[in-house]
């Protein structure tokens, strides 16, 4: 009996983070849709900044694919998307030919700055309390 009520409680508090990541992820898509984002391209960008600070820098796509809770074949057509925005810019590497580069384009950074407030709006409303 003592299993049965630590598993329904596991079990209640899973649901209830799932609950919230979802309701965070909706509110996350609603705010950023207007600049034409979604929660997870917002999320490639925002790795993206942090990882590659100055303009140029790039980081590895496998480096991604970690940190971002898609797929690979997912992350790499979303990629893409931001790619055809002019959000992103990819490259193979040079060293290892199965390697691809990704940096944020100039457009890809300013868009970063304008919608992060937004962004973290929402963790603050949603996460605080």
């Amino acid at each position: 009996m003592a299993l049965n009520t630590v598993s329904t409680g596991l079990e209640e508090r899973w649901r209830d983070i799932l609950a919230v990541h979802a309701r965070t992820m909706c509110e996350i898509d609603r705010v950023l849709h207007p600049h034409g984002l979604g929660a997870s391209d917002f999320e490639v960008l925002d790795i993206l900044a942090t990882e590659s600070p100055r303009e140029g820098d790039q980081c590895r796509v496998q480096n991604l694919v970690g940190r971002v809770h898609l797929s690979q074949s997912a992350l790499s057509r979303l990629i893409g998307r931001l790619e055809k925005d002019g959000l992103v810019e990819r490259s193979m590497c040079v060293e290892d030919r199965r390697g691809v580069w990704v940096s944020l384009t100039r457009k890809g950074r300013d868009l970063h700055s304008e919608v992060l407030p937004l962004q973290r709006g929402v963790l603050a409303k949603m996460l605080d309390g």
